[in-house]
C-alpha cells in the first residue's frame, strides 16, 4: 500500500490521504484490524480516512506512527472479513427512464447493469446509515439533479456521480431515484446501527412492487423515570443535551451534544450529577417550565442554572445562577431572554430521562437522532445520573459571558495550502463577526474573503467540531457539534475544543479573533 499523506485536523485528529478509492479501502481495513486504545472513529472518505482520537489515550505523534504502520503492514495484522448483504429492490424510481436515456441505454440494461454489479460501502455519510457503494463493475457517471428534491422517501435507491446508494430516511436530496428497498438500514438503538458500513458487500435482487413496502424502524425508547418538569414556553429553542454520541461518525452520525460543554459539566456537578447527565440547552432565553414531580416524590426538585446570563426567576423571585436551588412542585421557573451569551443549561439533580439514539439522549437537529425539540405541553422524565451529594457552596468561579469580542484558538487544518498567504495573515489578523446564520451544526462568520490558490473541487472528507470549512464565497463556517460528519470545502483551521465553549456562547454581532493554539504532540 502506498504511505498516505499525513495531514493535520486540529488538536484530536489526522487526516490519512491517499490517491484512489480504492486505497482508502485498503487503508480504512488496515487500521480497523488494528485499532489501539484511544482511537474514537475512523471515517472513510473519498480519498481520506478521518482518524479521531482522545489525545490523552494516544498522542498525536503516536497515532501517526501507528497509522503509517498500518499503511506498510508492519503490524501483521489480518483484516476481517468485510460483511455482505443481499438488498431487495423494485426498480420502480421516479428517474429510471430519464437516468437511462441520459446514460445511452434502456431502462431494462441499467437495470440490469445496477443489479449484476458487485457493490462496497466506501464510506457513509450525508446522513445515518446513507452508504456511497461504488463498483469496478459500474462504469457510468450519472449527475445529480439540477434541482435537489425537497423530499426523498426512506428506501429510495440512488445514482450520483460513480455512486449508489439507499436513503435511510426520508430527507432532502439531489440523486437520481431508479428504485425501492424495504431493507431497515439504519436503527439507532440495533447492536450495529447502520446496516451497511463501510467495507460491507452489497450485491441489488430486483423483485416486485408488492414485496418492497418500506419497514419502518422501530420508534424511540423512552427511557424510564418519573416526571421531573413540565414545559410551558421552550423559546427560541430548547433541546435536550448531554455529551452527544462520539465514535459514530463511521455511521454518518455526529457527535451532537451540549455545545457549551464546561457549561454543561459545570450545571451538572452543581446539583451532584454525573457530568455526562442530560440537561436542557435552552437558545437565547424565554423558557418557562413547572415542576411536576410525581405523586410521592420528594417535595422539591434541585436545579442549578449555568452558561448564558439573563434573569433567572423562580416563583416570580429572581435567583442566581451557578447555585443548586430547590424548585418546588407546582412552582414555574423563568428563564428571561438572554442579556449575554447565546446558551444557558438547567440541570436537574437525577439528570433527564427521554428518547436515546445510540446510548445518547442529544438531539441531533441535522441528522433528526434523539428526542425532538421541546414544545409547550412537553412532560420531561426524570433520570438517574446522581452521584453524590449536591456540593456545599460554589464549586466554580463565573462570568458573563463575552458579547462584544472573542479570541479563538485555532490549530491547523488539513488544507491550509488551498489558500493564498495572505489569507492566513487575514484569519488571524482579520476581525471577523459571527452572521445571523449561527446555530447548532454551524456557525457563518462575517469578514474578509480568504484568497484561495487552488480553484477544483475537493472530495468529501471527515469533519470534526470546530473546522473551519471556507465555501466560494472565502468566509468560514465553524462547524458545531450537529455539523456534517463528511464535507466537500477546504478546511483552512480546527478551534480546539476549549474555544468552542466560548464560541457556543456568541451572539450574532460578536466579533471573533483567531490566535494560533499551542502545537500538539
Amino acid at each position: 500500500m502506498v504511505e498516505p499523506r499525513l495531514l493535520p485536523m486540529g488538536e484530536r485528529a489526522v487526516l490519512a490521504e491517499v490517491d484512489t478509492l480504492e486505497e482508502v479501502l485498503g487503508l480504512h481495513a488496515a487500521l480497523s484490524a488494528t485499532r489501539p486504545d484511544g482511537v474514537e472513529d475512523l471515517v472513510p472518505a473519498a480519498r481520506t480516512v478521518l482518524v479521531t482520537l482522545d489525545p490523552a489515550r494516544l498522542p498525536l505523534s503516536a497515532a501517526r506512527s501507528w497509522i503509517r504502520a498500518s499503511a506498510a503492514g508492519e503490524t501483521g495484522a489480518i483484516p476481517s472479513a468485510p460483511r455482505a448483504f443481499e438488498l431487495d429492490v423494485a426498480y420502480d424510481g421516479d428517474d429510471l427512464g430519464d437516468t437511462a436515456r441520459l446514460l445511452g441505454v434502456s431502462p431494462d440494461e441499467l437495470v440490469r447493469r445496477h443489479a449484476s454489479a458487485a457493490w462496497t460501502v466506501a464510506f457513509t455519510g450525508f446522513a445515518p446509515g446513507f452508504g456511497y457503494l461504488v463498483s469496478a463493475d459500474w462504469p457510468f457517471d450519472v449527475p445529480r439533479l439540477d434541482t435537489p428534491r425537497t423530499r426523498v422517501p426512506a428506501g429510495a435507491v440512488g445514482l450520483a456521480a460513480g455512486f449508489s446508494g439507499a436513503y435511510p430516511r426520508e430527507t432532502p436530496g439531489g440523486w437520481r431515484l431508479i428504485g425501492t428497498t424495504a431493507a431497515r438500514l439504519f436503527d439507532a438503538d440495533a447492536a450495529s446501527p447502520a446496516l451497511l458500513e463501510p467495507g460491507s458487500r452489497v450485491r441489488f435482487r430486483p423483485v416486485d412492487r408488492a414485496s418492497t413496502a418500506v419497514t419502518a424502524a422501530p420508534g424511540p425508547h423512552p427511557s424510564s423515570g418519573a416526571p421531573a418538569l413540565r414545559v410551558v414556553e421552550p423559546g427560541l429553542l430548547a433541546t435536550l443535551q448531554d455529551l452527544g454520541r462520539p465514535g459514530a461518525a463511521s455511521l454518518g452520525v455526529a457527535r451532537s451534544g451540549g455545545l457549551d460543554r464546561r457549561a454543561l459539566r459545570t450545571a451538572n456537578r452543581l446539583v451532584g450529577n454525573a457530568e455526562d447527565a442530560t440537561a436542557v440547552e435552552v437558545t437565547m432565553g424565554g423558557f418557562r417550565a413547572v415542576a411536576a414531580p410525581a405523586v410521592g416524590a420528594a417535595p422539591d426538585i434541585w436545579f442549578a442554572v449555568t452558561g448564558a446570563w439573563g434573569p433567572v426567576r423562580l416563583a416570580g423571585v429572581e435567583i442566581d445562577p451557578y447555585v443548586a436551588h430547590p424548585w418546588p412542585a407546582g412552582e414555574e421557573l423563568d428563564l428571561g431572554w438572554f442579556e449575554h451569551g447565546a446558551r444557558a443549561y438547567i440541570a436537574v439533580r437525577g439528570g433527564l430521562g427521554g428518547t436515546t439514539a445510540l446510548g445518547s439522549r442529544a438531539t441531533d437537529l441535522l441528522a433528526g437522532l434523539g428526542p425532538a425539540p421541546l414544545r409547550p405541553g412537553d412532560v420531561v422524565l426524570s433520570g438517574d445520573a446522581a452521584t453524590g451529594p449536591i456540593p456545599p457552596g460554589d464549586i466554580a468561579p463565573w462570568s458573563a459571558p463575552a458579547d462584544d469580542e472573542v479570541e479563538l484558538e485555532v490549530a491547523p487544518g488539513p488544507r491550509a495550502d488551498w489558500f493564498a498567504a495572505s489569507a492566513l495573515e487575514q484569519l488571524f489578523e482579520a476581525v471577523w463577526t459571527v452572521s445571523s446564520k449561527a446555530d447548532r451544526v454551524g456557525i457563518r462568520l462575517d469578514g474578509p474573503e480568504l484568497a484561495r490558490v487552488r480553484t477544483g473541487e475537493l472530495p468529501s472528507e471527515g469533519m470534526v467540531p470546530g473546522a473551519l470549512q471556507v465555501p466560494p464565497t472565502g468566509r468560514p463556517t465553524v462547524l458545531m457539534a450537529d455539523g456534517p460528519v463528511t464535507g466537500g470545502y477546504p478546511v483552512i483551521a480546527v478551534a480546539i475544543e476549549a474555544s468552542l465553549d466560548v464560541l457556543a456562547q456568541a451572539r450574532p454581532g460578536t466579533r471573533v479573533r483567531f490566535r494560533h493554539a499551542r502545537p500538539a504532540v
